[in-house]
């Protein structure tokens, strides 16, 4: 009689099934992660996190919290997002914020193929800040070059290149009376018109 327990030399998977399920997991992030490596170690490994961290090669601490998160039914959150990363610049000073959008939007043009309506934005990051000075906001407030690069792609404002307009070949008009205007007559047919 078996004690539901699997020895070592005992294979529950071939190794393709085994990437398949190595592969689903990695899908899957946090509490969902922890419930399907749970539910896989219940159903090839009966229940052992030793087992399956040799089978699968998941974290045997996240399977074990995967198990206790099933037989409680309490899931355990991750306090990353509340702790991890700074806040956007925007966040830090709304006002200097509110006053960037209001000057972002004059530093736009007009869609150089004049097929669409949009307008796209011709304001550098130093001009930017430059602007921002001159309204009376304080280094602090101002963020650097850089940061104030990605503070106008995340918003939308982001630069393209616009085509300027190209200016007319200088080239002279042909007259009938100058040497360029007249049709080219190569030799070789020169003489058989000729003949």
């Amino acid at each position: 009689m078996s004690s539901g327990r699997l020895s070592e030399d005992e294979a529950p998977l071939d190794t393709s099934h085994v990437e398949d399920l190595k592969l689903a997991a990695s899908k899957l992030s946090g509490s969902k992660r922890r419930s399907f490596q749970s539910a896989m170690a219940l159903k090839y490994c009966a229940g052992s996190p030793r087992r399956a961290e040799v089978v699968f090669g998941w974290s045997r601490q996240a399977v074990e919290l995967g198990l206790h998160e099933q037989r409680t039914g309490v899931v355990c959150l991750s306090a990353h997002s509340a702790f991890g990363g700074n806040t956007c610049w925007e966040e830090k000073h709304p006002d200097a914020a509110e006053a960037l959008w209001v000057l972002a939007p004059a530093h736009s043009q007009q869609d150089p193929s004049f097929r669409s309506t949009l307008s796209f934005p011709r304001l550098t990051a130093a001009e930017a800040i430059k602007q921002l000075a001159a309204q009376g906001f304080s280094e602090d407030v101002r963020p650097s070059a850089s940061a104030m690069a990605e503070v106008l792609n995340r918003n939308g404002y982001r630069l393209r290149p616009v085509l300027k307009a190209k200016p007319q070949k200088k080239s002279r008009k042909p007259t009938p009376s100058s040497p360029t205007s007249r049709p080219k007559i190569s030799p070789m047919k020169a003489r058989r018109s000729s003949d």
